[in-house]
């Protein structure tokens, strides 16, 4: 057997983190003594805990390590490409913004350059209509109040936020110009959408200060928030331990089957009603714990979320992570809500 010390010096972990983990339930002491309290360690017990230096060198997250040290070497494996491509995917955003921030240090010395975006009128629209439930229009609350226009790559992301919820659309988009971004006041993202029906085609033009729709031979022109808007890629990348599958009428079943708790928003003094969501062993992914799980949300934005939807699905991380709203019909469209504290 091995003291803690002991442990410490031979597997690159410290005194600190071995008792954390053993805390967290990551990692426990083979015998603690019941006198003393010194926690002892197993011979065979060093390979994990020198496995666990590694992965915590590289940033793997409590619940992956715990699936890497208890599930088999495939679960292991497929734990270790998910965090790849967590690791991956903050790369790519981390170089999206040092991208932004030369844009905006080039901006001190020469004009910002015009961005002209041509997008099919129908996609724009459906874009719009997905993303709307979530934008507030709360002239208090300048951050968010609006739908944001993030294009790159040719794809124009729309994104909404009232801090409650989140909605993310896409739609292809031909961009002549460097990427760009701009948050649209609510009431000029509602007049753009008026402009984009029995349209074929619309031409949106970012100019320094100036936002301008053309479609159907008529144009409106605004300007846009001069705030910055959450960070909304981080939000993209969840990792879900249940996930549900099943139709708009199942749900509202569901919901209606069990009369809602009332619930008041300290923030500002709202009355909403609080729907529990529960996810059963038989919803979990591979690795996630077998016991229940339970989610409460506000149930109108959940309705709103789905609304017009017919099958779709609910990705659930933990009784305190958002719930994501997916739908298979709709792939370029994405909702996250999130949940009640209790």
């Amino acid at each position: 057997m091995r003291s803690i010390g002991e442990m410490a010096r031979a597997s690159g972990l410290s005194v600190s983190a071995l008792r954390f983990y053993d805390g967290a339930g990551v990692f426990a002491p083979a015998v603690v003594d019941p006198h003393t309290g010194y926690r002892w360690y197993a011979d065979e017990q060093l390979p994990d805990a020198r496995l666990l230096t590694r992965l915590r060198r590289v940033g793997v997250p409590l619940a992956g390590i715990v699936r890497i040290l208890t599930g088999t070497p495939a679960e292991g494996r497929a734990e270790l490409d998910a965090h790849l491509r967590r690791l991956e995917d903050g790369l790519s955003d981390a170089r999206r913004e040092l991208s932004a921030v030369r844009a905006l240090l080039d901006s001190r010395e020469f004009p910002m350059p015009q961005t002209r975006l041509t997008v099919p009128a129908a996609r724009l629209a459906a874009a719009l209509d997905a993303v709307r439930f979530a934008a507030p229009a709360d002239a208090a609350l300048p951050a968010v109040a609006g739908i944001f226009l993030d294009a790159e790559d040719g794809v124009l992301h729309l994104v909404a936020t009232d801090r409650y919820r989140l909605a993310v659309a896409d739609c292809p988009a031909a961009l002549d110009g460097p990427a760009v971004s701009a948050l649209l006041p609510t009431a000029l993202a509602d007049a753009a959408r008026a402009l984009l029906d029995d349209s074929e085609e619309a031409e949106l033009v970012l100019d320094g200060g100036t936002f301008t729709v053309r479609a159907g031979g008529r144009e409106l022109s605004g300007a846009p928030v001069d705030h910055d808007f959450p960070d909304y890629r981080r939000l993209l990348h969840l990792e879900p331990t249940h996930r549900l599958t099943l139709t708009a009428d199942q749900l509202h079943g569901m919901l209606t089957a069990v009369e809602p708790t009332v619930e008041t928003r300290s923030q500002d003094g709202v009355d909403f009603p609080v729907s529990a969501l529960t996810a059963t062993a038989d919803d979990a992914l591979p690795g996630a714990s077998p016991a229940d799980l339970l989610v409460h949300v506000n149930r109108d934005f959940l309705l709103e979320a789905v609304a017009g939807a017919d099958q779709l699905v609910l990705e659930l991380g933990g009784p305190i992570a958002p719930l994501a709203i997916r739908f298979p019909a709709r792939e370029d469209t994405f909702s996250l809500l999130m949940p009640t504290r209790r």
